[in-house]
């Protein structure tokens, strides 16, 4: 595919019968150039009786359409024999524009030499691998390259976003081929081969009919691929911006950024990326000296664990990021990387506007990671009076030592005697800790206000327990839009507009 190109979006089906496929093929015809049909994901008995009916079951989709019949060992949802598979693909396909063949058959002497009728310019010869990335990638690609099929597939699980890198190392080995190729890291950390493989060459991304709809991991939706990351007007040119972390999928700062390069008609783009080890993510991916990638990346928010882990990668670092000990925000400056934290500002903002000055204010802190760190500099510019509590002791009192202040363990009996208690754990946050809560009401009561920095849910138990102790209380997401406008600012020079930037976040939350 020409990289300059509109990008290709390919929404797969997959449904039980011939009936569901074709409602389900009109909904894809909305989001997707090409429809994919799993024809393994049909019931046996409706596969046999629909197979020749399967084009009048696409009723005016007007859009292209791709045949798989994947067996279980390449991802799909039934036993196939390659016996079987061959002589479907010979005798018996029904009428497509395309049709996904695997490469153990689609390169094997026995297809090319019986492929009667068989127009290999129809073809994908593709390789899925879900146990991880092969070590013999390349070998992979040259065996499928001997293949005379049109279009060349290889996708494979990753674990982490720099396994992307020889993902995208094959689209540039295609085009220097003159091979038409999709490239794709399966998974949530492979998200970037997703959105960024049109613009590198890709003759097609997937993209899930619906968030429930996905038919390998890290698939998003079709309407995500659009509306969030515009994927269409994404080039060579476009700026990357992204979220360091792990996990990084609860996060709702992509539509948040998105959203204000879009408001701004900036050519960028917001990518989350699923990392374990910083150091290595940070020199292959990002350093401008060092990455292995020849991509215009421009900046990146760091969130947990890595807040302090990337400071040591980092050629120059803001005094106010160096007092609190943690960066969240870096900056690609010409050849070098420089580290802000954003969070003690926006930390600040919500809270001088609910409470005004913090001058004395009594304030409880629970926790000792970054945001706790970020939250308690910030208190200390502001002159309150602040206590760090956190469940490991030496923790908390490492960080009350930095900052000259007070600790305790959090197994407290009461906070009534501080007028501020903040969350600055991940306690709460969407998914297995979202029933928690690191005080409860009795704890809370005779306390003025509870902060929680968790912004997602809107509505925490940490909240909930507050409002039970006739606390009141404010929520993780003005602080999250606050950190977010001023990283805006540093990657671009350009206000932020924060109004719409809220409106996206709020929006995310509600889906």
């Amino acid at each position: 595919m020409d990289p300059t190109a509109k990008a290709q979006i390919c929404v797969p089906v997959c449904a039980p019968t011939i009936a569901a496929v074709g409602r389900a093929s009109e909904q894809a015809a909305a989001w997707g150039d090409f429809i994919e049909i799993r024809l393994d994901c049909l019931d046996p008995a409706e596969l046999a009786s629909g197979l020749q009916n399967t084009e009048a079951s696409l009723p005016g989709s007007g859009r292209l359409t791709i045949l798989t019949f994947r067996p279980i060992e390449q991802g799909g949802q039934r036993k196939l024999e390659a016996k079987a598979r061959l002589l479907f693909w010979l005798f018996n396909r029904p009428p497509a524009d395309l049709f996904d063949i695997e490469f153990d058959i689609a390169a094997a002497p026995s297809l090319l030499d019986y492929s009667v009728g068989l127009d290999w310019n129809q073809v994908i010869c593709s390789y899925h691998n879900f146990l991880g990335l092969p070590a013999n990638l390349g070998e992979i690609y040259e065996r499928l390259k001997a293949s005379p099929a049109r279009i060349l597939k290889i996708a494979v699980q990753v674990d982490d976003a720099v396994d992307c890198i020889p993902v995208f190392e094959l689209l540039e080995r295609a085009q220097k081929d003159g091979r038409e190729m999709i490239a794709i890291a399966m998974g949530a950390a492979g998200l970037a081969t997703r959105i960024l493989g049109p613009s590198r060459g890709a003759f097609l991304t997937y993209g899930a009919l619906g968030d429930e709809s996905a038919t390998a991991p890290g698939q998003i939706s079709a309407r995500q691929l659009k509306e969030v990351y515009r994927i269409e007007k994404i080039d060579r040119q476009t700026k990357i911006m992204g979220l360091v972390g792990r996990p990084v999928s609860h996060s709702v700062s992509p539509q948040i950024h998105n959203t204000a390069f879009a408001e701004s008609e900036i050519n960028a783009v917001y990518i989350p990326f699923e990392v374990s080890d910083a150091k290595a993510f940070i020199g292959r991916m990002v350093h401008p000296r060092t990455r292995e990638l020849d991509w215009n990346m421009r900046g990146l928010s760091v969130t947990a664990p890595h807040k302090f882990a990337v400071m040591d990668e980092l050629d120059w670092i803001e005094p106010a990021a160096r007092g609190i000990g943690a960066v969240n925000t870096i900056v690609v400056a010409g050849a070098k990387l420089h580290g802000y934290n954003t969070d003690a500002r926006a930390f600040l903002k919500p809270l001088v506007q609910k409470l005004g000055s913090l001058r004395g204010v009594r304030c409880a802190i629970i926790g000792a990671g970054g945001a706790a760190s970020a939250a308690a500099w910030a208190l200390r510019q502001e002159t309150a009076d602040v206590t760090i509590l956190a469940r490991n002791n030496d923790k908390a009192e490492e960080l009350a030592g930095r900052f000259g202040v007070a600790w305790s363990s959090v197994e407290k009996s009461s906070f009534a005697g501080f007028d501020l208690v903040i969350n600055a754990t991940s306690l709460g946050t969407r998914g297995t800790s979202e029933d928690e809560s690191p005080a409860n009401a009795s704890q809370l009561r005779g306390t003025r206000l509870a902060y929680d920095l968790v912004y997602n849910p809107r509505e925490t138990r940490f909240l909930r327990e507050a409002r039970d102790a006739d606390c009141e209380t404010l929520g993780g997401l003005p602080m999250l839009v606050a950190q977010a406008a001023e990283q805006f600012r540093l990657w671009t020079g350009s206000e932020a507009p924060e109004g719409a930037m809220l409106q996206a976040a709020e929006q995310a939350l509600k889906s």
